[in-house]
């Protein structure tokens, strides 16, 4: 057998940064996960080859040379992923598809030949096994649960490296929380299901060996959804690890905000390479928190659970919603502020949208405010129901507080003040000046520096860094960078 995997194209989304990739000479953010172990899944001896759009160009004799073409996706890369069903349907190449795209929207793709749904470790193998012998069906599905603990590790030699800014990894899968508006307690449940350490040390390994060296993303939607495990067996295995190893990663990813409580467990994940955090806070507002039932969010200053983070060692990433029911009108100025004072310098805001399936997506449809499909892209300014509020006033105020964000006056003063109050020295992290970071350096000098509308406060920030935070000038550097793809993609 012959097999090409095709990663569909991303549009320009906030997560994309497709405008700050040229900065750094790279050509997309994350490889596919997914498919790079599905890939490792399939007979030793078949033929695999992989091609993420992002980075290469899908030609004719690829899809014509392969028996079978496997794609994976997420809704954002919906319209991609019509366009190569339409190529291989053209040239009589059968496709076989899955992913949480597919899984939650499998209605959609009537022309997909094989559709593997729900997790791969458990639909398949039915698949295979029905290749030999000549008897596949159409739709794959299980209502069971992965265990992940013999899922395998990723096929690295599929893809170059030096192409992405980050690798990835998977600890677990599933949140031991219920939000209203997230799917992934339908993909993955509630009850988070852990890999052996073992098999992260291993997979750590193999990235080691393949020459990797920087950073590496932990996929998992809430890393710290068992705490004891983490803190008695991974971190101490990682720590370890990276100690005998000389500190060769740095890891970043996404928790609940309780993370804060537990200093002990922020101490180890710095310990063990880890300085940045992403985390859904959703909205300042109480009762729009209560409405989507982010109870874990509640009831507490969240000002200060993002100041234990920052003086722990740990950067926090944050998530934002506007268009809840419980949202007022002063919600606009309110967030505003609340960001700006929490020196959180990456804060993706979002109109909310109601995944297939959720409770959220439920609720709507029986108050008959839904409209269509989501389109998966947080920055197309799109909505998929009915809001309380007025929508003209939602978007005209959405469009206010990315402004009152994101415009080089107020960003760059919340780069200074996060860069003034991060506990840095806390942390394992390794600047390598490399080829790519001189070149993003003088781009920037360049770009932002002489030709942007931000140059002024480029400039400030650039020596204000020099003298008081030496040590994080290369950080300055890319928060710089990045802020100028916000800026693009909101056209701010």
């Amino acid at each position: 057998m012959k097999i090409l995997f095709v990663y569909p194209d991303f549009p320009e989304t906030f997560w994309s940064f497709k405008y700050a990739l040229p900065f750094v000479s790279k050509k997309a953010t994350f490889p596919p996960l997914g498919l790079l172990v599905v890939a490792n899944m399939l007979p030793e001896k078949w033929d695999k080859k992989l091609i993420d759009l992002n980075v290469n160009k899908l030609k004719d004799r690829d899809i014509k040379s392969a028996d079978y073409v496997f794609i994976s996706a997420m809704s954002a890369q919906k319209s991609s992923v019509f366009e190569i069903i339409k190529r291989c349907k053209a040239m009589n190449v059968k496709t076989v598809a899955g992913g949480p795209l597919f899984t939650a929207l499998h209605q959609e793709f009537n022309d997909v030949d094989h559709l593997i749904l729900n997790e791969a470790e458990l639909t398949l193998p039915q698949f295979l096994h029905d290749i030999e012998r000549g008897e596949t069906k159409h739709i794959y599905r299980s209502d069971k649960w992965a265990d992940v603990t013999k899922t395998v590790p990723p096929m690295w030699e599929l893809i170059n490296m030096k192409k992405y800014v980050s690798l990835n990894l998977q600890f677990s899968r599933g949140c031991p929380y219920n939000c209203e508006f997230c799917d992934i307690v339908l993909l993955y449940g509630r009850n988070p299901r852990l890999k052996k350490s073992d098999q992260i040390i291993l997979e750590l390994e193999s990235i080691y060996k393949l020459g990797w060296r920087g950073s590496i993303f932990f996929v998992d939607d809430n890393f710290i959804g068992k705490k004891d495990v983490i803190k008695d067996d991974v971190l101490p295995r990682i720590i370890k690890w990276q100690e005998a190893k000389k500190y060769p990663f740095t890891f970043f990813t996404e928790a609940s905000i309780n993370l804060s409580d537990d200093e002990e467990l922020m101490n180890l994940m710095v310990k063990a390479g880890f300085n940045k955090v992403f985390i859904g806070i959703e909205s300042p507002n109480e009762e729009s928190l209560s409405e989507c039932n982010k109870y874990q969010n509640v009831d507490r200053n969240i000002l200060d659970s993002i100041e234990k983070c920052l003086h722990s060692g740990l950067q926090v990433q944050g998530g934002f919603i506007l268009g809840f029911d419980n949202d007022p009108l002063s919600i606009f100025d309110t967030l505003a502020n609340f960001i700006q004072k929490s020196n959180i310098v990456i804060a993706m805001v979002g109109l909310l949208n109601a995944p297939t399936g959720t409770r959220l997506y439920k609720r709507l449809k029986k108050e008959g405010r839904i409209l269509s499909k989501m389109s998966g892209n947080n920055t197309d300014f799109t909505m998929n129901f009915v809001p309380k509020m007025n929508f003209n006033k939602l978007l005209d105020g959405y469009k206010s507080t990315l402004k009152s964000i994101y415009a080089p006056k107020y960003y760059y003063k919340r780069v200074t003040e996060f860069l003034r109050a991060y506990s840095f020295e806390k942390t394992k992290t390794k600047f390598r000046i490399d080829n790519s970071g001189i070149k993003a350096l003088f781009k920037s000098m360049i770009r932002l520096g002489i030709f942007g509308s931000e140059r002024f406060y480029y400039w400030k920030l650039f020596f204000w860094t020099l003298v008081n935070r030496p040590r994080l000038f290369p950080l300055a550097i890319e928060l710089s960078i990045n802020g100028f793809h916000f800026r693009k993609i909101y056209k701010i």
